[in-house]
């Protein structure tokens, strides 16, 4: 591995941490130790400076108060768009996913995001709620997504970036497609929390992260990961 120590920050849990978010570091945190590489999680406050020399950045959903709030100390601190720069892999879910773009309704109104994704969200029709999954983008290589939504938004994809996944059931983006990525930037939708459900989707973050293949990531046991993926994709099937 090129990692001896990994170093994830989970940012803002007091702004950005609903539906179980924070079990996206737990897991990136098991899965690495069980490959040998020493984790070094942070979870960095609002009132705190963002660090820089992170390996790996995760962003959470919230509601339209705190994500505001949160797009705004974000922008004023840089690092995370500095980070993606440079491309160190991000995560962001839901709302999190949402202030990576150009810009996102909240409270009523339109606020600048990161501008780190080539996508912008407003306000649907109806609030998506319940079961979400999709087919993965052929290119990451992490097979059939599933996961939970929950979000009154709607998000518009640019030329920049590609869909995550297309939508087999729930409504992701836009009811075709779910989530988005470009470089090692990855947002979606998908709580659950998202990395417990789509393990191949933890160890490709973890593959960007320590600069290796995917494929040469040493085999953890998945018994439990792929049984409750397993039991989600029978009760969509059986619902349909």
């Amino acid at each position: 591995m090129a990692l001896s120590t990994l170093r994830i920050v989970w940012l803002y849990p007091d702004l950005l941490s609903t539906y179980g978010d924070r079990g996206n570091l737990l897991v990136l945190a098991h899965r690495a130790r069980a490959r040998g590489i020493d984790v070094e999680p942070m979870q960095v406050r609002s009132d705190q400076r963002v660090p820089a020399t992170a390996d790996m950045y995760l962003i959470g959903g919230g509601e339209d108060g705190p994500q505001a709030v949160a797009a705004e100390r974000l922008l004023d601190d840089g690092a995370v768009i500095r980070a993606a720069e440079a491309g160190k892999p991000i995560l962001a879910i839901c709302a999190g996913y949402q202030l990576l773009g150009e810009s996102f309704y909240a409270n009523g109104r339109a606020y600048a995001g990161l501008n780190i994704l080539d996508l912008r969200s407003d306000r649907g029709p109806s609030r998506a709620v319940g079961e979400i999954a999709g087919e993965s983008a052929p290119q990451l290589g992490i097979g059939p997504i599933t996961g939970f939504e929950n979000h009154g938004g709607r998000t518009h994809l640019g030329q920049a970036v590609q869909p995550l996944a297309r939508v087999t059931a729930g409504v992701g983006n836009d009811g075709a497609t779910e989530g988005a990525w470009a470089g090692h930037v990855v947002g979606t939708y998908m709580h659950g929390p998202a990395l417990a459900r789509n393990p191949k989707l933890a160890d490709l973050l973890l593959s960007w992260a320590v600069g290796v293949d995917p494929a040469s990531l040493p085999p953890v046991d998945d018994t439990w990961p792929e049984r409750l993926r397993r039991e989600r994709f029978e009760a969509l099937s059986a619902a349909q």
